[in-house]
């Protein structure tokens, strides 16, 4: 198994994500949803989720890939654990909230 670190950002956005697919969908929709999620992350250390890197105008070191409605952006921790930095809607204006969460770490 690949080991993952979720940082704060990514875990915030993790709970809105359950909110709202809990209110709109119920709690079963939801918990798959997030397993899914969940199961994406451990799938990159292995490569079994194509990611593209960021791009240079974000001006920060690492990747993203698309998992279902959702973007999932990630880079590699100097202890070499992948981190998730922060998970965006597809909705979301994705350069001002990316630097947003990922100044952060």
């Amino acid at each position: 198994m690949t080991q993952f670190l979720v940082q704060n950002a990514a875990s915030f956005r993790i709970d809105e994500i359950y909110r709202y697919t809990l209110n709109q969908w119920g709690e079963e929709k939801a918990e798959s949803y997030i397993f899914g999620l969940f199961k994406s992350f451990e799938k990159i250390g292995k490569h079994e989720v194509f990611s593209h890197p960021i791009p240079a105008e974000f001006a920060v070191d690492g990747f993203y890939f698309r998992y279902e409605k959702h973007f999932v952006y990630w880079k590699y921790l100097s202890s070499g654990v992948v981190g998730i930095v922060t998970i965006l809607h597809e909705r979301m204006h994705q350069i001002e909230r990316f630097k947003e969460d990922f100044s952060k770490h």
